[in-house]
């Protein structure tokens, strides 16, 4: 027998579970993805996923104050997502977005919700609490879906609710930095991960999820699973990179993933991993807020650099769309160069 809970956990939203001490379903836990032992809860604590939530039977609606009705249409919604094989994350956003859409109109019906409740919704909750436009695009996402397939009928929330897009660049570290920030380790298993994730452009979700049997020595590539958009995609391996990972585990001996945490066969957090970044940018005297995601930004903008062709560079990231990845074209120091200023012909 067992007893689940949500709880916060180093900033992070997690599943706690509590069983028996007994050895055997301690290694049976151990084998899940993303299973840690907290030592000041004093409990296992797994990710805040859909599958985890329906494995261990935690409804995915986070409040009690929705109807019957509409947790029933909302859980007529959720099996759709999941018979259409959306991501754990989408289906997650989606009935927590529409769940806190019909919270908010808690005395109206479903099916008495006009656009002008969505234009209310979005300046009273949305706006007045400074929500991000990403929330805002997804509650458009998420709601819109949620009455095309639910109650069969669209609303023009595109027209009156969609946000402007904004068009950020990446942010992007030099060459010269990048190889301060993965010398400045002398721990090995740190080291090799940074700069694995410079050396193949990941994503940090996608650098815990690997196990050793995803590398290919002999073709000196690397199989990144099921990432965002549930999409696979091979990436090339460094003779450099796969020596360095080689050494790593020769040292470490990692059993399910190819970095693990305190415990064998636990996957390593998310949140350790950037505490490993930010001490090494103290380590190099990098003042710049980097984020692993940084080094991800710069592999893609070295590669445009070297000449690497965008459609390639398309690839290796895992891009849907070439546009997304022209962006860093914007940030490559070698073309910003290129180009002369009509100012020095005055």
């Amino acid at each position: 027998m067992y007893t689940a809970k949500l709880l916060q956990h180093d900033g992070n939203q997690r599943i706690a579970v509590y069983f028996e001490n007994k050895k055997e379903l301690i290694q049976r836990f151990k084998l899940l993805k993303g299973a840690k032992w907290s030592r000041t809860l004093r409990c296992w604590h797994l990710p805040d996923t859909h599958e985890y939530r329906k494995l261990f039977k935690i409804s995915i609606y986070k409040n009690g104050q929705l109807s019957v009705e509409k947790l029933q249409l909302l859980e007529q919604f959720e099996k759709w997502l999941t018979s259409k094989r959306y991501s754990d994350n989408t289906i997650k956003t989606y009935i927590g977005v529409v769940s806190v859409f019909h919270t908010y109109f808690k005395e109206k019906p479903v099916e008495s919700i006009t656009n002008d409740d969505i234009i209310l919704f979005n300046n009273d909750y949305i706006l007045k609490h400074k929500l991000s436009s990403t929330y805002q695009n997804q509650f458009v996402n998420g709601l819109k879906l949620f009455y095309r397939i639910v109650e069969n009928r669209s609303l023009e929330i595109d027209i009156i609710h969609r946000p402007r897009t904004e068009r950020k660049l990446p942010r992007v570290l030099s060459k010269e930095e990048v190889k301060a920030i993965l010398t400045a380790h002398g721990n090995l298993k740190h080291r090799t991960m940074l700069s694995l994730i410079y050396a193949c452009g990941l994503r940090r979700s996608e650098l815990l999820n690997i196990t050793f049997k995803d590398i290919n020595r002999d073709r000196l590539t690397l199989h990144v699973f099921q990432s965002k958009g549930n999409k696979d995609r091979i990436v090339p391996l460094s003779p450099k990179i796969l020596e360095m990972i080689e050494d790593y585990y020769r040292a470490y001996r990692p059993k399910v993933w190819l970095f693990e945490g305190y415990e064998q066969g636990t996957q390593y957090s998310g949140r350790s991993l950037q505490l490993v970044l930010k001490s090494a940018l103290k380590k190099s005297n990098i003042k710049k807020p980097a984020t692993l995601h940084w080094l991800r930004h710069s592999y893609a903008t070295h590669l445009v650099e070297n000449g690497t062709d965008i459609s390639l560079i398309k690839e290796l990231l895992g891009h849907n769309s070439i546009n997304t990845t022209q962006i860093y074209t914007h940030v490559s120091q070698k073309f910003i160069e290129k180009i002369r200023s009509p100012f020095d012909d005055l």
